[in-house]
């Protein structure tokens, strides 16, 4: 009988605490303890990288607001090199750490997946015991007994044992929410885990680029000031001259721009395409522009320009398809342009170009999501230093086009427009 079965309810509390309480020793208890200062040394290590990369980050833009002279552009290049080298530094330690806390997730997962199991058991086997001993109705229970301080004592301890069951479950269900939750942010650790060691390998194709780049300028200018100014003036003739080319292409475009296909002027529209944002020049007639009119043949600065060292993360400022990405850099002499670009569509009238960039993440025809890594800044093409430009464009108006007669772009891409599908980034980018 059920009420007999209460004489042992002491027995059966103690029974259920077992069962449903976690072990007092986990099998994997030590190795978490090593896992939980593994991974606050790498914390540290991380902190102590990062305040590195701020100080690099500092310098370097101190060093972009200085006269641009030889010393300065190798010592600028011997910074973007220290602060890429600690960059991978840096993720290398991510890649660590997150390593440290999926194998930790790893045992508390185990630990929880038994605990669950034991407590499946212990309240089943309760279930039972219950089950099995509650036949007798309560008329004759009260018959049985011989006072009714004895009944209302069983009664009790009715009571406090569904109680304690009661209890009991909703710790297992919270539990198992405690599980499922780590299983997710183990799934969330495995895609950083991927994406980090995806970025170590650009860091580490960043870090070639910029030795390049300073071999070739010592190598250009033989470590001589005379000889850097005097590059520095043929570059900008050369790339007059390009422009000049462009203009003219450009002229004989003749795109019918239906203003009902572009969004309204609206701040947000697009997201910023750096993490970290400080625009170095503006759209349109900006005093850069204006005082050198020749550069962007009276028609004003085409986009945005951000200040972003080399290497510098550049994200998709919206969903899109990549309509083209180019290099004109790709074979000498060089074509003082757009260096590595990259144009994505978007769904809603506009395109977008991302352009001096040292290495080129995606390809013509891929779908990226807005944030998504699409390259790393640089100073490719014209450029007076690494910079991201930004430009945006009514899709119906820009064309990627082939130089098939240019004296120093012969055979490269480049995007074109006429002068009416240009459009002011600011008008579409969060407010600055």
């Amino acid at each position: 009988m059920f009420f007999k079965f209460l004489k042992f309810f002491p027995i059966v509390i103690i029974f259920i605490f077992l069962g449903l309480s976690e072990p007092f020793y986990s099998s994997g208890a030590t190795r978490v303890d090593e896992l939980k200062n593994q991974i606050t040394e790498k914390s540290t290590s991380i902190s102590e990288l990062e305040k590195e990369i701020q100080k690099y980050q500092t310098e370097l833009n101190k060093v972009g607001e200085e006269k641009k002279t030889l010393n300065t552009e190798i010592y600028r290049l011997n910074l973007d090199q220290k602060k890429i080298t600690t960059n991978i530094n840096l993720t290398d330690n991510k890649i660590q750490s997150t390593s440290l806390a999926i194998q930790k997730l790893s045992i508390d997962i185990g630990d929880k997946e038994r605990l669950i199991t034991q407590n499946n058991t212990a309240l089943a086997e309760t279930i039972r015991i219950i089950n099995k001993n509650d036949s007798d109705s309560l008329i004759e229970i009260l018959l049985a007994k011989e006072n009714l301080s004895d009944f209302w004592g069983d009664i009790d301890n009715l009571q406090r044992l569904q109680f304690v069951i009661k209890e009991k479950t909703l710790q297992l269900l919270s539990l198992k929410e405690s599980l499922l939750g780590d299983k997710m942010e183990t799934e969330t650790k495995e895609r950083e885990l991927v994406s980090y060691k995806s970025q170590l390998a650009d860091q580490k194709q960043i870090v070639e680029y910029s030795k390049t780049e300073k071999n070739q300028l010592l190598s250009v200018t033989k470590n001589k000031e005379t000889t850097y100014l005097k590059t520095l003036e043929e570059k900008k003739r050369l790339m007059e001259e390009m422009l000049q080319e462009i203009n003219k292409l450009e002229s004989q475009l003749k795109i019918e721009i239906d203003p009902g296909s572009l969004p309204d002027s609206a701040y947000g529209i697009l997201h910023w395409p750096l993490d970290n944002v400080y625009i170095t020049q503006f759209f349109g007639k900006t005093p850069f522009a204006t005082s050198n009119p020749q550069v962007y043949n009276g028609n004003g600065h085409p986009g945005v320009d951000f200040r972003a060292s080399s290497g510098t993360r550049v994200l998709s400022a919206l969903d899109g398809v990549v309509k083209g990405t180019g290099n004109t850099d790709s074979v000498p002499p060089k074509c003082y342009s757009y260096g590595k670009w990259v144009l994505i569509e978007h769904n809603n009238g506009i395109s977008t170009l991302y352009a001096h960039l040292s290495i080129i993440k995606v390809s013509q025809g891929d779908v990226v999501n807005t944030g998504d890594v699409i390259g790393y800044s640089g100073n490719t093409g014209y450029s007076t230093g690494p910079h991201l430009h930004f430009g945006v464009y009514a899709s119906k108006g820009v064309q990627i086009t082939k130089f098939s007669n240019s004296i120093n772009c012969k055979d490269k891409y480049i995007p074109l427009a006429p002068h009416d599908a240009y459009l002011n980034p600011m008008s579409y980018l969060p407010k600055y």
